[in-house]
């Protein structure tokens, strides 16, 4: 018996996994007891203790409680959220909603730009809303997640890794990103004491938005953690930084955030670097040395780090 169908089992489901995508997690889709599509999730091993997974869980159900459209958890034949296997792998089961990706990353945007823009601003009010019912919401005394806070960016050991060290970057590079990353985290710091600061989705690429016609859908909370609010806007607007309507975007999704919650659009571009700054350090133990792509992602950290240094 694999993983995947000892976890299947667990939930009493029908049939055999598929697997959908094998990246941070193990995703596949199953048959409920019921016949409902669902998303059986394969953690990968030591990236999320136990505990922050079965808070992920916790936070999106009291989501769905509340009329979101994300993924509802879905309990074990025991009532558990989740389940730990012979092999010690965590599994969780959420269900499968319908709907396509927004975009994939590095393919321009589908759709007439009237349409992208009416898109972005429905994300945006999403996203809002997502903020709003979770400041709603009452969490366990045990609740824990990961925190996207200063430390957690830009600390000596953030969350996706040392950036700075990526193989990809020349030592000047590395300096001008150590420089940039001194600079912003004084500004995250005196950010700090009256930022929008909770519980973020921290993930939110175009694969994570689900479009079904006129809805929109957020899936994966794997990364999710507290952090700044901001934070989700800007991951929200990197893979868009080459779309030729990417002010209109950004202006967009900050109307429909800004109809519903408090927000300040000349922030975002602050946190696109830092989102950057990120993904340059989750690059590097996940591509090979040489990669072109691992270079990718380290231009990028560098070109919006020389950027972020004029403006100051």
């Amino acid at each position: 018996m694999t993983e995947a169908e000892e976890a299947l089992a667990a939930w009493g489901g029908r049939g055999l996994p598929q697997l959908v995508k094998d990246r941070e997690n193990a995703v596949f889709s199953v048959t409920l007891s019921d016949g409902r599509p669902g998303a059986l999730r394969l953690h990968r091993p030591g990236y999320q203790s136990i505990a922050a997974i079965r808070s992920e869980l916790i936070w999106t159900e009291g989501l769905a409680n509340a009329g979101l459209p994300v993924p509802r958890p879905q309990s074990t034949r025991s009532g558990e959220l989740l389940t730990i296997l012979s092999t010690g792998r965590v599994a969780s089961l959420v269900e499968w909603l319908p709907g396509r990706p927004l975009g994939e990353a590095g393919i321009s945007l589908g759709g007439t730009a009237d349409r992208q823009i009416e898109r972005f601003r429905d994300v945006g009010a999403l996203l809002a809303r997502l903020h709003n019912a979770t400041d709603a919401m009452g969490l366990p005394d045990d609740f824990v997640r990961p925190a996207w806070d200063a430390e957690g960016l830009l600390g000596e050991h953030p969350l996706w890794g040392r950036f700075w060290e990526n193989s990809a970057l020349t030592s000047r590079e590395t300096s001008l990103l150590q420089e940039a990353r001194r600079v912003a985290r004084a500004r995250l710091d005196r950010m700090r004491p009256t930022a929008d600061f909770g519980l973020i989705h921290a993930d939110l690429m175009r694969e994570n938005i689900l479009i079904d016609g006129a809805s929109v859908r957020v899936i994966d909370f794997d990364d999710s953690g507290f952090g700044f609010r901001l934070y989700d806007l800007g991951t929200l607007m990197l893979q868009n930084l080459s779309e030729p309507t990417y002010d209109d975007l950004l202006a967009a999704a900050a109307e429909g955030y800004g109809a519903l919650r408090p927000i300040d659009p000349t922030q975002v571009p602050f946190f696109v670097f830092l989102r950057c700054l990120a993904s340059c350090g989750w690059a590097q133990p996940r591509l090979p040395p040489g990669s072109p792509q691992l270079r990718s992602y380290a231009q990028r950290a560098v070109f919006q780090a020389e950027l972020f240094l004029r403006r100051q």
